[in-house]
C-alpha cells in the first residue's frame, strides 16, 4: 500500500471482550483512537454520533451479527471503510463462505481470526487508505 497512514477513529465491534482489547491495544500502539461497541446495536449507535473512519466488526455476535451491522453502516453511512471478521465455526470452509458473503454486504476487508499482528495492521492500513 502506498502513504503514511494519520492516525485513524477506528470502531471496533465485537461481543468477546478479551479480542476488543487485544484490537484496541495493537491500534492504540499504532497511533489510533478506539471506539468499541459489543454488538452491532450499539455500534450503530456509536458511530452516529463519534463517527469512525474505520469499523472493524466479528460476524458472529449475539443480538445484531456483523452481516446486518455491515450493510446498515453501509447503508447510514455511504463510504463507510468496514472490516468484517471471523473465527468461523470450527469448520475450516465456513469462515472463507461468510467472509465472501461480508464483502457483498459491503465489507471492504476480511481477517480472519486468530490473526498475526503484522497482517492484522497491514489490512487495517490498506483500508484506510483506500478512496
Amino acid at each position: 500500500f502506498q502513504g503514511v497512514i494519520e492516525m485513524a477513529r477506528i470502531l471496533v465491534i465485537d461481543d468477546h471482550y478479551p479480542m476488543r482489547q487485544t484490537i484496541r491495544e495493537i491500534l492504540e500502539d499504532n497511533g489510533h483512537d478506539v471506539l468499541e461497541a459489543a454488538n452491532g446495536f450499539s455500534g450503530l449507535q456509536i458511530q452516529r454520533t463519534q463517527h469512525a473512519d474505520l469499523v472493524i466488526t466479528d460476524i458472529f455476535m449475539p443480538e445484531k451479527e456483523g452481516m446486518s451491522t455491515i450493510r446498515e453502516m453501509c447503508n447510514e453511512f455511504p463510504g463507510i471503510r468496514t472490516i468484517a471478521m471471523s473465527g468461523g465455526t470450527g469448520d475450516l470452509t465456513a469462515p472463507e463462505s461468510f467472509i465472501d458473503l461480508a464483502r457483498r454486504f459491503g465489507a471492504r476487508a476480511t481477517i480472519v481470526k486468530p490473526f498475526e499482528v503484522d497482517d492484522f495492521l497491514a489490512v487495517v492500513n490498506q483500508v484506510l487508505c483506500e478512496e
